[in-house]
């Protein structure tokens, strides 16, 4: 599991790449709160490049989203069609995290902050 900053118009976040499963979860918990708390406005998890996620990896975006909120920020999933895009759909949670299938479909609907 590779946990990677990024951003995409403007909005910080991180990106992941490899399997998040109950071994990667604790440690993405951490990269999550310490980001949320650095950052403000949006924020971006890029899941283009995970191969797998569990319900471990679910239940820390879902954990993730309501952190923000709280704090009435978006959390903008980026998730193509794949394995871990059917694993949202299968467990029921895709439509609340609205993933976006590309970084570019993403940054279109993302608005910039004044």
């Amino acid at each position: 599991m590779e946990v990677q900053p990024t951003t995409l118009a403007g909005a910080r976040g991180i990106a992941l790449r490899g399997e998040l499963d109950l071994t990667g979860a604790p440690r993405i918990e951490e990269h999550l709160q310490s980001a949320l708390l650095t950052s403000s406005g949006a924020f971006v998890l890029d899941l283009s490049e995970l191969s797998f996620m569990d319900s471990t990896g679910v239940n820390a975006l879902l954990r993730a989203r309501s952190l923000l909120g709280r704090e009435q920020r978006e959390l903008v999933v980026i998730c193509p069609p794949g394995p871990v895009r059917r694993v949202l759909e299968v467990i029921g949670v895709v439509d609340m995290l609205a993933p976006f299938a590309s970084r570019d479909e993403a940054a279109a609907a993302l608005v910039p902050v004044d």
